[in-house]
């Protein structure tokens, strides 16, 4: 499939993930889609609104000419198709079908935490996202924050000043930096990480575009740990994206009587799990041993009995009797294997011996 096409229907106002994805359905690739004609496209179920938006755009756009602005500016993409596409992200409800990078994308970036909180920063935010993010990162963990004024800034900068990775999601193209002033911390993100938008260059950082760029940061994302945020915080709104994508929350607990406490400690109350250090959330996602996962990822080989027990994994919790009885293997196999496949950073036990997945291991560690 000529990757060109995915560009150009992400250049279409009004064809987003579910009408991309109606597209693909219909007519089996974007391209057979682009060259499709009007009466076909619209009962692939284009609308009023996205059917004259495509033909005017397949009139107008230049699609060789778009691959050639994107790599004058050193920017690559990623869409569904691609086995490089984070595995995490395509996980979530509405994925964006493209994604724009400027830096690198590493298989160490699976393990990664959002740090996310108010734009209004107190000294105490400041001060607890400084400590908690600087022991994230030197524990191997890759920060993903929005590159905000206040909190995402400061976790940013802790994780490149600890040597850590960052990825920073942006709310408008990547041609652009906002806020402004980020330039040059952006700069330093693109030597030691990457930043990513799902909106192509040009598209200005307008207020609309930055709720649905929070599902992006959850989505990248193990957990998502808010720092110091409000009740009208978008912060909390990235909260609510990564309970929605069955990702935990963390919360820094606040001072009761500061406004910029009221978010994090509601999300506590409602029952975000309260972080008063970086092992809460590296014990929580089981993150105390990265590198050794990293290692034991690569060097161990997969086996028909770990393809098995994918299959019956999930994000909800099962029980390893309920998986024996399912795989019809021996218990003692079965603890065996998923005590190595804990150890891969493929599951996670919950407690009681109930076990889940920590992401889509199926995509990836598949025997053929």
């Amino acid at each position: 499939m000529s990757r060109k096409h995915w560009l150009g229907f992400n250049l279409v106002k009004g064809i987003g993930p579910m009408k991309l994805r109606a597209l693909l359905d219909c007519f089996g690739d974007l391209e057979a889609a682009w060259r499709a004609d009007e009466s076909a496209l619209r009962q692939a179920g284009l609308d009023r609104r996205a059917l004259p938006n495509l033909l005017k755009a397949r009139a107008q756009l230049d699609l060789d000419a778009e691959l050639d602005k994107l790599a004058a500016r050193n920017i690559r993409f990623l869409t569904w198709d691609d086995p490089d596409y984070p595995s995490r992200l395509l996980q979530i409800p509405d994925p964006p079908p493209v994604l724009y990078i400027r830096g690198q994308l590493t298989p160490e970036d699976e393990w990664a935490v959002a740090v996310v909180g108010t734009r209004r920063a107190s000294a105490y935010g400041k001060a607890a996202t400084q400590r908690l993010v600087t022991d994230l990162a030197v524990n191997h963990v890759t920060i993903v924050s929005g590159l905000a004024r206040g909190i995402d800034a400061e976790a940013h900068r802790a994780a490149l000043e600890s040597g850590g990775r960052t990825i920073a999601v942006l709310g408008c193209g990547l041609d652009l930096v906002y806020p402004p002033e980020h330039r040059n911390l952006a700069r330093e993100i693109v030597s030691h990480g990457a930043m990513v938008s799902e909106y192509p260059l040009g598209t200005r950082p307008e207020a609309g575009n930055f709720p649905p760029r929070n599902r992006i940061i959850s989505g990248l994302s193990l957990g998502v740990l808010v720092v110091e945020a409000g009740f009208k915080s978008g912060a909390l709104i990235t909260a609510d994206y990564a309970a929605d994508q069955g990702r935990d929350v963390f919360a820094v607990p606040g001072n009761l009587f500061v406004r910029n406490s009221a978010g994090v400690n509601h999300l506590i109350q409602d029952g975000a799990k309260l972080v008063m250090g970086a092992e809460d959330v590296l014990e929580e996602l089981n993150l105390m041993m990265v590198v050794e996962q990293a290692q034991v990822r690569a060097v161990v080989p997969e086996t028909e009995v770990e393809a098995l027990l994918l299959q019956y994994l999930s994000l909800e919790p099962v029980h390893v009797d309920e998986i024996s009885l399912q795989v019809k293997l021996p218990i003692s196999k079965v603890t065996s294997t998923l005590a190595l496949m804990e150890l891969k950073g493929m599951v996670r036990q919950v407690g009681g011996m109930n076990y889940v997945l920590m992401h889509d291991a199926s995509v990836e560690y598949r025997v053929d």
